[in-house]
């Protein structure tokens, strides 16, 4: 007979099952559905959403963990069966807060209301987006209101995606980034009159060899395309279906080759989180969110973008990289690229320039971004700014933030998916990324001390079994503060990021 512990696991499993599906279905909408299949594709997803909120939220689920965490009472903290148990708790409790009826209208919402965004975007028409926008943002009112909350509406909403955070913690943690970041901005804007000898995107580079080229160099980091694969979307994203299958999405542009690069780039450091998972969680309680988000195994947003912001700028944009890859380069694309050198390139993708569109600003900048995004979400949350008044308000705080203004909705208002499916509170996950990014990489180089020479070699073996050990393999039994204090020693720290981007961009700019 099947031990209590078994009996939860496997019906928890075959809810995981139900919102992987979820994802799957969700995965297609964005790059394979014909644009027709939404509103029945919206039916599709509240279906199974409902099938799999009323199986967990049952009493059946509140049985079977009463009796498992009985049985796994007097484990050691830290086990993966206690912290099963325990994660599951704390889902558990949470959903019951949520009426059926929230979550079956958010996912019938989300696929139609994604198709508006795309449309919307491709033809700068806010106006078509915005009663979309509005029951989006009715229905996550009333997600926050359910969860409930002691100060904000908000901080209901990113508990989902980032537990240790709030919205007066964020206010705290972005006066420290602002500290650091403004005085570097400034100084890197005063150096730099003098242009490159040459601007390397006045070409065109041919899609097909964009393509090999990005794939290659996500095998060589460690993505498994056993069990993984890339295709086109009109916003990039990683999703799985546990660690054995792991896509990934980037965008292309043919005249601007870093565009589909590090989208890529950034992506594989999703998926590489998702692979790494040890394999006894696949299936388990621990290797999803029950709202069925895309980036499934990781215990917060902020630890799966350190990931991701890791892989695409601290190794993907150093010196060390292309220093290795710039070779490889030329030879895909000779022409484009003659009279070209690796420190040309370097310093290429690591322009710094406040400019219109998050996913493709520079590290310095990037963080401006995502204060800007936070800040409209709270109002829009609280009711103090009104979608209507939106597209104003963001080309407002554009101007204060980065001292650009965006010329249409399109490269403004409209650049984000976040919001049309109801990613509110899912923005500071970027943020606390990048923060969490920079401390796991001093530990990996103080831990390793041969990192660096592998690093300017091109071999990443050694830091993804750093990673893999580190963060990978636990999925969600430890929390992110938990992930940093057993693996750096440290909690948040604003400090390694903030020294990590002074002393690149002194390179970059010669700041000395």
């Amino acid at each position: 007979m099947a031990t209590a512990y078994e009996q939860f696991s496997a019906h928890i499993a075959q809810v995981n099952d139900l919102l992987n599906t979820l994802n799957i279905l969700k995965w297609d909408a964005r790059t394979q559905m014909p644009h027709g299949g939404s509103e029945t594709r919206g039916h599709q997803l509240a279906t199974v959403s409902l099938i799999a909120q009323e199986m967990f939220s049952s009493e059946k689920t509140a049985r079977l963990l009463d009796a498992a965490e009985a049985e796994v009472a007097h484990e050691p903290d830290d086990s993966y069966r206690v912290r099963a148990v325990r994660q599951t708790r704390h889902y558990y409790e949470l959903t019951r807060r949520i009426p059926l009826d929230i979550i079956s209208e958010k996912a019938a919402l989300s696929p139609t209301s994604e198709n508006v965004w795309a449309d919307a975007k491709k033809n700068n028409d806010f106006a078509s987006f915005a009663p979309y926008l509005e029951k989006m943002l009715d229905l996550v009112r009333r997600q926050a209101d359910a969860i409930g909350y002691a100060e904000h509406p908000f901080d209901a909403l990113v508990y989902e995606y980032e537990p240790s955070m709030t919205a007066a913690r964020l206010q705290t943690l972005f006066g420290q980034l602002k500290a650091g970041l403004l005085p570097l901005l400034a100084r890197i804007v005063d150096a730099a009159d003098k242009p490159l000898p040459r601007d390397l995107w006045q070409t065109e580079y041919p899609l097909d060899k964009q393509k090999a080229f990005g794939l290659k160099c996500a095998q060589e980091f460690g993505y498994d395309l056993n069990r993984g694969r890339l295709d086109i979307a009109p916003h990039p994203f990683e999703v799985s279906f546990t660690r054995n299958d792991v896509r990934i999405t980037t965008r292309y542009n043919l005249n601007y080759f870093p565009m589909a690069f590090f989208g890529t780039l950034h992506e594989t450091g999703h998926a590489l989180y998702e692979q790494g998972i040890d394999p006894a969680l696949t299936r388990s309680a621990l290797t999803t969110d029950f709202l069925g988000q895309y980036a499934v195994g990781g215990t917060s947003y902020g630890a799966h973008e350190s990931q991701s912001r890791m892989w695409e700028n601290q190794i993907g944009r150093s010196r060390e990289f292309w220093d290795v890859h710039f070779a490889p380069l030329q030879a895909s694309f000779p022409e484009q690229l003659r009279d070209a050198d690796a420190d040309l390139f370097f310093r290429s993708v690591n322009r710094v320039r406040p400019s219109l569109i998050r996913v493709e600003a520079d590290e310095v900048t990037y963080n401006l971004h995502i204060m800007l995004r936070v800040e409209i979400e709270m109002e829009l949350l609280s009711g103090t700014l009104k979608v209507s008044d939106l597209p104003e308000a963001w080309n407002a705080k554009m101007q204060t933030y980065l001292g650009v203004t965006p010329p249409d909705d399109t490269h403004g208002v409209l650049q984000d998916v976040h919001w049309s499916g109801g990613g509110f509170g899912s923005f500071p996950g970027y943020t606390v990324g990048n923060v969490m990014s920079a401390q796991f990489l001093d530990a990996a180089h103080r831990d390793l001390p041969t990192l660096a020479g592998s690093l300017s070699t091109g071999d990443y073996a050694p830091l993804l079994g750093w990673l893999t050990e580190n963060v990978y393999r636990h999925g969600r039994a430890f929390d992110a503060n938990e992930l940093l204090q057993r693996s750096t020693g440290s909690m948040l720290d604003a400090a390694p990021f903030l020294h990590y981007l002074e002393a690149k961009f002194t390179d970059v700019y010669d700041l000395r």
